[in-house]
């Protein structure tokens, strides 16, 4: 079966207003929350939903994002411009892919983590079915292995 089937794809999504509208077409190299303090403040709850997926397979379809959080960073967020919601992230200088936050998809019940980073910040009560935890992030001669990993083992929809 080709990874496009197996991954029901393609996907859809959009902000929480509907101004900002996007699509995947590639299947995720990884799905993953973060427990970091700006995720959280950022997504105003415990932690942040991500699907990384390859950078040719997310497309905004509709909509002007906006770049909020930390500026002058070497990671951007984006976001609507109308509501705010905070859409999905972008790293700098590129590395091929888009973090995009899981919950933004319009059918988003299969998501579930398979990597969780920086438990050091993580709320006492919080806990994920991830199979892999970080303290902090992964070393990037980690991910190699860990995309792998999820390749074979990750959830689908």
């Amino acid at each position: 079966m080709d990874a496009q089937a197996e991954w029901k794809l393609p996907w859809t999504g959009g902000c929480r207003c509907g101004a900002v509208r996007f699509e995947v077409v590639l299947a995720p190299l990884l799905a993953s929350v973060c427990h970091c303090f700006g995720c959280q403040r950022m997504s105003a709850s415990a932690f942040s939903t991500t699907l990384t997926i390859p950078q040719a397979g997310f497309r905004l379809s509709q909509g002007t994002v906006v770049t909020g959080g930390v500026h002058g960073a070497a990671v951007h967020h984006h976001h609507c411009d109308a509501c705010k919601s905070w859409v999905f992230t972008t790293l700098e200088p590129e590395m091929g892919f888009v973090n995009l936050r899981a919950t933004m998809l319009d059918e988003a019940s299969w998501f579930e983590p398979y990597a969780e980073m920086q438990l050091a910040e993580r709320l006492p009560w919080v806990a994920t079915p991830a199979r892999r935890s970080f303290e902090r992030f992964p070393k990037m001669e980690e991910y190699a292995g860990l995309i792998a990993e999820f390749a074979e083992h990750g959830k689908r929809p």
